[in-house]
């Protein structure tokens, strides 16, 4: 978050000298309690101020970048998530590059029937098997995904930041979104309910920013 120059230096004569009244910071700045009024509130409901009655402000020991980490820290993927685009296994890499440019996305997830997750597609995959002279018509995306288990996921769940660090890492541009499900055989398999892209991570950036 950012503060004026007036909360700040309400928050420095704080913590020099809290508990400190309304009345003793107004005095301080040359301004009435009246004018600071509403920066006190900002203060107080962000966490960076607290307030005890006959007492006055003190300072709560956090700082603005501590309340923008605990805000990121307490959104879920499933809050921010988009819709998947996937394909079927036997769809050919031709076809493949048709959805990926028709839907103007970078990955796609490969799935069978009932949505269960088989593996991940990026243009990457796409351009290097498009470059080697092969039939690209004819070439299934099963033949150059990359399966499962060796594909990253993220769940509705799990905080944005955590899945955020998965694709820095990783150095991935989205993550299936999934929900764990138990076929009649017994075996755990993932259904895709969604995706997370750096697209959605930037789209959140720029909402925390406006205050939405």
């Amino acid at each position: 978050m950012e503060l004026t120059g007036r909360q700040n230096a309400i928050l420095e004569i704080v913590k020099s000298m809290g508990p400190i009244t309304g009345e003793q910071i107004a005095e301080k700045l040359s301004l009435t309690r009246a004018t600071l009024r509403p920066d006190l509130a900002i203060l107080t409901m962000s966490g960076l101020l607290e307030a005890r009655p006959r007492v006055g402000y003190y300072h709560s020991g956090k700082y603005p970048h501590h309340i923008v980490a605990k805000k990121i820290h307490s959104i879920l993927v499933g809050d921010i998530k988009s819709v998947p685009i996937v394909v079927s296994e036997q769809c050919s890499v031709y076809d493949a590059v048709v959805t990926m440019f028709i839907e103007d996305v970078g990955t796609l997830f490969v799935v069978r029937e009932g949505g269960l997750l088989e593996g991940v597609i990026s243009r990457k995959d796409l351009l290097k098997t498009t470059l080697g002279g092969q039939d690209i018509q004819k070439l299934p995306v099963g033949v150059v995904m990359t399966r499962m288990p060796n594909v990253l996921v993220t769940h509705a769940e799990e905080s944005v930041w955590s899945a955020a660090l998965k694709l820095i890492t990783h150095e991935v541009d989205a993550l299936p979104v999934v929900r764990k499900v138990v076929l009649p055989d017994g075996s755990d398999k993932y259904e895709v309910v969604g995706r997370l892209s750096k697209t959605n991570i930037t789209r959140l950036f720029v909402e925390l920013g406006e205050g939405d």
